[in-house]
């Protein structure tokens, strides 16, 4: 049963590492309310990875907590208020932090999908 739970808080992190990582990424480019950041997510994906706010708003709470991200109430290019995230220096850190296990995660990734590719065999 330990096992199981481990397993299933596994995943949760390794979605939740993604999505800040995503977020922390999107912030890098500079302010953005919580809408904005779907979007530019969503775009940059080619249109295939989606946020929805039921995972982004907790997402952005989490970061804040952590003090990579700090936010602060301004008007919209829609003239409404909205509150704008961006990146910490403490969050830019982060970011740097999570694209190296990011990378490390997809390096071992392809290991496993071209098991052959270092050792020129078909």
């Amino acid at each position: 049963m330990a096992e199981k739970r481990e397993r299933y808080q596994n995943r949760i992190e390794l979605l939740q590492g993604t999505l800040d990582l995503l977020i922390l990424q999107t912030l890098q480019w500079g302010a953005q309310h919580g809408y904005g950041i779907s979007v530019a997510i969503r775009n940059r994906s080619g249109e295939i990875l989606q946020v929805d706010t039921g995972s982004l708003y907790p997402a952005l709470h989490r970061l804040q907590k952590q003090k990579w991200i700090k936010s602060e109430w301004k008007i919209s290019e829609n003239n409404q208020r909205a509150k704008y995230y961006r990146l910490t220096a403490t969050g830019k850190r982060q970011l740097t932090r999570e694209r190296s296990k990011w990378a490390h995660l997809s390096d071992a990734i392809a290991g496993v999908l071209n098991p052959f590719e270092d050792e020129n065999e078909p």
